[in-house]
């Protein structure tokens, strides 16, 4: 008889269970929590009185192949919430999802494990093919930081030995570009215990890189009609309760002082985002529709408070960089003002490179939620659908979202997926009609009438941090020419040339490029290979024939040889590749 087709969904569901029979024979005093499929395979969550480690996983995989061998069958029946409650004895995690339901309880059995599911599964284990156990991590029950954090074993299933090894042979390609294992690699930032975790350190190639990004973006928001600022890095409870952020964001927040205390003046929050202290700069004095729209733009430091099984390497910290600002304009600005907002946007990720990997997601507010934002539902819509509007007009592609807005206002989300397909928001553009009455923004217009202006709050390239993880993932490592942090190494072959290999590199950083010189007495295919693995674009190798002629020989990380040129030959192709880097940008 010919085996049935079953859903990649419903295999993956089917072999978390295998392997939490597995678990539970092994650790018979586990409790299980939750084990669902997700988009690349499966996992499933325990409190066990010792934490697994990656070295425990080959003993679940054999006890699975033993359940599997078996051919054990999932059987599904319903039970009441008293039977089922009975049932996960010595369960709590069980029982505690079971007292939130009402209705009779679905669970599935397959030899001595039973597990509340609402299914489907396949017939029996002896389907399963192809699966893998790949990786421990933890994750605190129900995702609450205030719950007890519990072991949490991923793993993957498909329906055929070859679709695993393609997909675990990917997550190997995967793994080489992964920031987190490239970026330390490649000595651009690390992390220390003691400092804590999600606050990363900055060393010289990384602090470079996010130095070349922050002044070229200055440079361009600059040209584009931004005024920068410099506002502090934490304020008193009271801005954050005219912007709300005190009732819809404390939780991410880290608060100084006793916020219990509602009568101390001497509580303050690290800032999570800049819009209180950015619009002072507004109302510092009385403006005329004349001035609108202002345009403010900062690069700000930011704390938020990440749960801790949240933390990836700079994608996702504590502490970051924003290229932040806000357009307070009249409500007849709104739709020129969003289109060049985004017209930056789509500029800076072309700069990067990153434009191929980006998506765009239009998010709405959660009507069947009203609690979560500020204003009225007849506002919500309206701004809505002129978001809607502006982004089809300007041709964008994107999806729609609910439930995902700001607290004060719909945005356009810039998504991007990292090596391992997990999918991030980079940053936002957002329209706000709430916070500019909230912080007493006016401007008088052409009647004399005083009015209220629209806020758009925006980035340009996002968190520097994050956006730096992603480029370093975009070219596993090989940053183009203009964002090297070491464009161009000079090898000396020998003591005799170390004098000429130092000219050379003061005129070539005369003339802007970042140059090093190796004089160490070493082979030089030993400081070939170091100076590849590294990542630099350019090798000049100097040795007496070049001195001779008064040339150096040209290496191209990518392109390998490229002969023998003099130093402003050179010079003028190493520019000219940086300035094409910009007209393909622009």
């Amino acid at each position: 008889m010919e085996a049935p087709i079953f859903e990649l969904d419903t295999l993956r569901h089917s072999v978390a269970h295998v392997m939490a029979a597995a678990v539970m024979t092994l650790y018979p005093t586990a409790k299980y929590a939750m084990g669902p499929s997700i988009s690349d395979g499966f996992y499933y969550d325990f409190d066990l009185e010792k934490p697994l480690t990656q070295e425990d996983l080959p003993k679940i995989e054999a006890e699975m192949k033993k359940i599997i061998k078996a051919r054990q069958a999932f059987n599904g029946y319903t039970l009441s919430k008293g039977e089922a409650l009975a049932a996960m004895t010595g369960q709590p995690y069980k029982q505690e999802l079971i007292n939130e339901i009402e209705e009779e309880l679905s669970f599935y059995k397959a030899g001595d494990f039973v597990d509340l599911c609402a299914g489907p599964h396949i017939d029996h284990a002896g389907r399963i093919k192809a699966f893998k156990l790949l990786s421990i991590a933890g994750a605190y029950w129900r995702g609450d930081n205030d719950n007890k954090m519990l072991t949490r074993i991923y793993g993957t299933a498909f329906a055929t030995k070859d679709e695993l090894n393609t997909h675990l042979e990917a997550l190997e390609e995967a793994k080489k570009r992964d920031h987190n294992k490239i970026g330390r690699e490649l000595g651009y930032f690390t992390t220390v215990d003691y400092v804590g975790q999600g606050l990363p350190i900055m060393l010289p190639k990384g602090a470079k890189v996010l130095q070349i990004l922050q002044r070229f973006v200055e440079d361009e928001e600059e040209r584009r009609g931004y005024q920068l600022t410099k506002t502090p890095i934490m304020g008193k409870r009271d801005a954050y309760k005219i912007s709300s952020h005190w009732d819809k964001y404390r939780d991410g927040m880290f608060i100084i002082g006793d916020e219990e205390d509602e009568d101390s003046n001497e509580v303050f929050g690290l800032r999570p985002m800049t819009c209180p202290f950015q619009f002072p700069v507004y109302t510092h004095k009385m403006r005329s529709y004349r001035d609108l729209p202002v345009r403010l733009n900062e690069t700000a430091t930011l704390f938020r408070n990440e749960h801790s099984g949240e933390m990836h390497g700079l994608i996702r910290v504590r502490q970051f960089t924003l290229s932040d600002g806000h357009i307070i304009c009249t409500p007849e600005q709104v739709e020129a003002e969003f289109i060049g907002a985004i017209d930056l946007v789509k500029f800076m990720m072309a700069k990067t490179g990153l434009d191929e990997m980006i998506t765009y997601r239009f998010s709405k507010w959660d009507a069947g939620n009203k609690d979560k934002y500020l204003g009225d539902a007849a506002m919500w819509e309206r701004t809505q659908d002129q978001m809607r509007d502006i982004l089809i007009r300007a041709g964008m592609e994107f999806e729609e979202a609910d439930g995902e807005a700001a607290f004060y206002g719909p945005k356009l989300d810039v998504q991007a997926k990292n090596v391992y397909g997990k999918e991030d928001t980079l940053f936002t553009i957002q329209i706000d009609f709430n916070l500019a009455t909230r912080f007493g923004m006016e401007y008088v217009d052409a009647d004399g009438e005083k009015k209220v202006p629209t806020i758009i709050h925006r980035s340009s390239i996002g968190c520097y941090e994050r956006t730096m993880a992603m480029i370093l993932e975009r070219y596993a490592g090989a940053l183009p020419m203009w964002l090297a942090p070491e464009q161009v190494r000079i090898l000396a072959l020998t003591d005799r040339s170390i004098d000429y290999c130092r000219n050379a590199a003061d005129t070539l950083r005369a003339a802007g490029l970042r140059v090093t010189v190796d004089e160490r007495s070493e082979k030089l295919g030993y400081k070939i290979r170091e100076a590849q693995m590294e990542k630099v674009p350019y090798m000049l190798i100097v040795g007496d024939k070049d001195m001779e002629d008064n040339t150096v020989s040209v290496r191209s990380r990518d392109a390998g040889d490229k002969g023998a040129v003099s130093v402003a030959a050179f010079l003028e192709m190493a520019l000219n590749e940086i300035l094409d880097a910009d007209i393909k940008a622009g």
